[in-house]
């Protein structure tokens, strides 16, 4: 008879703490399905201090697009690199750098960092910390002294030019407002990316009508048939973006096609006027849209799932312009809906789609 091995409490909470390691082809799929970058620059997050940035700057570290090289060019400082780079020699243990979140707060799932073009000046080990604080107390944060610190993500090695992920053991309990990246002991990191979920303030007023599927809502864009020129994610994302390339482009089709991206809401809600935005996009816009909805809040029903109920008929759109729907146009009165499908006929562009509700007590 074999007898069971019993380990120490410290080591068995140890293990449980460990995060998971992902390959840098699954980044994406791990992450992107369910969460969010919580430090998007276009959510508005900011850049509040650093340690030191004598290279290259803190602020090229939250980038959406992916880095990019410039082989040959030099600024004052030395070769120029598309991503945050310190001083060598450093004295103090490690480098820092302190965001702020684009959202107000948010549950972290996991991490990614990349070093993309950073080789022999990677950062060797990095880890990042979280602290929940309300604005009034920024410039507290922003000191090196700053004192109430979590540890979120334990110290993890890099190498040279790639993208690393670490995905936590479960989703954080606490919400968090800011973090700090840490990078032991200095060196340069191209990006990074926070993923989670978003922790939204709502209104007080149960009837007040807002984006039930902005990303700074809650709202998540959890699958799509194609993204091959603009991610679905942008979809959510605040404003109208500056060019073609912050909103979802699926590739060209032919013949009887269509495409279409999966949105949970934020909150379940009932559904007063929805907005498709092809702002930039004037040659490659839909020629029409569709909309649907599905009910609940736990698992997205599938593409060609019965659970969907159409609330918008086919709709012709037109190039670099807001098209609202609401009223008799939409056939989503009075029921609570947790999941909308976009269906673009047959390809295209759209820059943002946004979803005005209330909350299901307002129908109650």
């Amino acid at each position: 008879m074999e007898v069971p091995i019993v380990l120490p409490e410290s080591i068995r909470s140890l293990v449980q703490q460990t995060p998971t390691p992902i390959k840098a082809e699954d980044i994406d799929t791990t992450f992107k399905s369910d969460s969010i970058d919580l430090v998007n620059k276009a959510l508005g997050s900011r850049i509040l201090a650093c340690s030191d940035e004598w290279f290259a700057a803190a602020e090229n570290l939250t980038t959406p697009t992916p880095p990019i090289r410039k082989p040959g060019v030099f600024t004052y400082a030395g070769a120029w690199y598309d991503g945050w780079e310190t001083r060598r020699h450093n004295p103090e243990p490690f480098d820092w750098v302190v965001l702020r979140l684009g959202a107000a707060s948010g549950k972290v799932k996991g991490v990614e960092v990349d070093t993309a073009f950073f080789n022999g000046n990677q950062a060797p080990e990095i880890a990042m910390q979280g602290c929940f604080v309300t604005d009034d107390r920024e410039e507290e944060v922003k000191s090196k002294d700053f004192v109430e610190w979590e540890t979120i993500l334990s110290k993890q090695k890099c190498g040279p030019s790639q993208r690393h992920g670490w995905l936590l053991p479960k989703m954080t309990s606490k919400a968090y407002t800011h973090v700090r990246l840490q990078m032991f002991p200095d060196g340069g990191i191209a990006r990074f990316r926070l993923f989670g979920e978003v922790v939204p303030v709502l209104p007080q007023d149960l009837n007040a009508v807002f984006d039930l599927a902005a990303t700074v809502n809650g709202g998540v864009a959890i699958s799509c048939s194609d993204q091959h020129f603009g991610t679905k994610d942008n979809l959510l994302l605040p404003g109208r973006g500056k060019d073609m390339g912050d909103g979802w482009e699926t590739k060209r089709s032919r013949g009887d096609h269509v495409d279409w991206v999966i949105i949970r809401l934020g909150l379940p809600g009932v559904i007063e006027k929805l907005v498709v935005d092809t702002a930039h996009f004037r040659g490659n816009f839909p020629q029409k849209v569709q909309v649907f909805a599905a009910e609940g809040s736990g698992r997205a029903p599938g593409h060609d799932d019965s659970a969907w109920t159409e609330i918008l008929s086919p709709q012709k759109t037109g190039p670099d312009a807001e098209h609202e729907y609401s009223g008799e146009t939409l056939s989503a009165v009075g029921h609570v809906y947790g999941y909308v499908k976009l269906v673009i006929i047959p390809d295209g562009g759209v820059k943002r789609f946004r979803v005005y509700g209330k909350r299901p007590e307002a129908v109650q």
